[in-house]
């Protein structure tokens, strides 16, 4: 414990030397930020207003969301105001938080992608007893496990990382207190409680994937099944992109992850950690909402006049 008394901060890693780079990826991140902010606020809205969304699906999708807001936000804003204000210091318990907090929204959001897996499971293989066996009370019991879960593994990596000596260099080579990037500055040859915290990570990694492989054989044969060509790319448009984005997540992260940390390469570890951290909070508005008719009809409903007097005023003053 005398090692963590003396460390009271630490220097992210920036992108360039250079001000002129340093400004355009401080703005090309702020573009990005938003088009996650936005995008992400929209579906939660849209979803939570409109009771025709007011489903299974559509519940674990506004989970996702807020996720993927929490996530892009605990580390690209930190980045944009580093580069603008050319100062990569953070503090001790600044790098703390950071860390416990992308671990809780990055593990939850593995967790819950395997939920939302299991209901498009049962709504295309058991469509007859769907309405039961994904009840409003499973539902939030299932996404309170993945909150849960991902907690839990926030709590591990913190404490089993900022418990590590930090006797050299505070410099991480990463533009936000990542699990590798830590461990790579540590001055311990020694650390067990990763090490058990990675590889239980990487069990259940490789568990929810080999259930979401299982589980979309099942939906695929099924869907291949359905006569009518409308309802088929109906149900491949819900699901594609589902196995897409978490394929996505999960090889950037594991990939990531699982290189050894004094063999890392600066440059491919901030390649990795945008795959994994700030491209699937973007691309999961997009990838859900511009293909899925429901979401452009509430949207369509929201920004409508008569929506707005007709739907919501009354709410307000009966």
């Amino acid at each position: 414990m005398a090692n963590l008394t003396v460390v009271t901060g630490f220097f992210l890693m920036g992108f360039s030397n250079t001000w002129e780079l340093q400004v355009l990826h401080a703005i090309l991140f702020l573009l990005i930020y938003m088009v996650a902010l936005m995008g992400n606020l929209l579906i939660f809205t849209l979803i939570s207003l409109d009771g025709k969304l007011h489903t299974p699906m559509y519940f674990f999708l506004k989970n996702l969301s807020f996720l993927d807001f929490g996530l892009i936000s605990v580390t690209v804003p930190k980045s944009i105001v580093n580069s603008l204000s050319n100062n990569y210091s953070i503090s001790f318990w600044g790098c703390v938080s950071q860390l416990y907090l992308m671990m809780l929204f990055a593990a939850s959001e593995l967790f819950l992608l395997t939920v939302m897996s299991y209901d498009r499971y049962v709504a295309i293989c058991q469509p007859l007893h769907y309405e039961v066996i994904m009840n409003s009370e499973t539902c939030v019991k299932m996404a309170a496990a993945s909150w849960l879960t991902g907690g839990l593994f926030g709590v591990l990596y913190t404490v089993s990382i900022f418990t590590l000596p930090f006797c050299g260099s505070k410099n991480i080579h990463q533009f936000f207190c990542d699990v590798p990037a830590m461990l790579s500055i540590s001055c311990s040859d020694s650390h067990l409680a990763v090490d058990v915290t990675l590889a239980l990570t990487f069990c259940l990694g490789i568990s929810c994937s080999i259930y979401i492989i299982i589980s979309y054989i099942h939906i695929i044969s099924n869907v291949l099944k359905i006569p009518n060509k409308e309802s088929r790319s109906k149900a491949f448009s819900t699901c594609l992109p589902h196995l897409i984005v978490f394929i996505f997540f999960t090889t950037t992260s594991e990939t990531a992850y699982l290189m050894n940390p004094q063999e890392s390469y600066p440059g491919l570890d901030l390649l990795l950690s945008m795959f994994y951290i700030v491209v699937p909070p973007t691309l999961n508005p997009v990838i859900y909402s511009l293909r899925n008719k429901d979401m452009k009809t509430a949207l369509r409903k929201l920004i409508s006049w008569k929506y707005f007097f007709g739907g919501l005023i009354p709410k307000f003053f009966p």
